[in-house]
């Protein structure tokens, strides 16, 4: 199986679905994660440019722990926007990772980039497949099955199934701790913690299915439905 995880910033797929993507990886399933944003607002101390830079190498480390490809789109964060530039963008970039599941954002997260993000990646299963629009990789024959992932700080979102992560939470917590700049800026905004504030998430999950740690998940509800919680690990 190919999956593709779409994240607007580049530690958001592993706070959200990073458990799930190495259970993947670990019964040889093809896994690639999609940044869309360079992370270039988010410090207390460097430029835009020097952040953009060390966040892309961070999550270079990051998809190299489970042997994840990496597409990075390089778009401003916190200026994401739905227009034809991001549209065409995403859709060779999904077609570059053809996928058969493909993981987004949902419509009620927090942040304006994560909505986006995921509407334009949803918006895009289906022209993926249409010939006629030309980019650099070819048309795919295949509408990828969509799950969404769950908000950040799990709020606002209603489950309907689950990925116990327990046996690959330690992997997921490793992937995070790549981000090590994410971390700073996190603690210098919120004082927040960054792994632990994801593993509460993790384990406020884990408890609703009787594990230690899990990820939540819905299906797209839009025509077409390719797929659905069988298709998770």
């Amino acid at each position: 199986m190919r999956v593709l995880a779409v994240g607007a910033h580049p530690d958001d797929v592993e706070i959200l679905c990073g458990g799930t993507l190495a259970k993947y990886a670990a019964r040889g399933d093809q896994v690639t994660i999609m940044v869309a944003t360079n992370g270039n607002v988010g410090s207390p101390t460097h430029t835009k440019e020097e952040i953009a830079a060390i966040r892309r190498s961070e999550a270079e480390k990051s998809a190299a722990i489970i042997g994840a490809d990496l597409i990075w789109l390089g778009f401003d964060d916190e200026f994401l926007f739905h227009e034809r530039e991001t549209r065409m963008a995403f859709i060779n970039a999904i077609r570059q990772a053809n996928p058969d599941v493909m993981f987004v954002h949902g419509a009620s997260d927090y942040h304006p980039d994560h909505r986006i993000s995921g509407e334009i990646a949803s918006d895009c299963r289906i022209p993926v497949t249409v010939r006629l629009i030309e980019t650099e990789y070819p048309h795919m024959d295949k509408v990828p099955h969509v799950f969404i992932m769950d908000n950040i700080g799990s709020i606002g979102f209603e489950p309907e199934a689950y990925v116990d992560i327990t046996d690959t939470f330690e992997t997921k917590c490793q992937m995070l701790r790549c981000h090590e700049s994410q971390d700073t800026w996190l603690q210098h905004l919120y004082g927040m913690e960054y792994v632990e504030f994801m593993a509460k998430a993790s384990s406020l999950r884990g408890m609703a299915i009787g594990v230690k740690y899990a990820e939540a998940f819905r299906s797209l509800p839009m025509y077409p439905v390719s797929g659905g919680p069988h298709l998770l690990p």
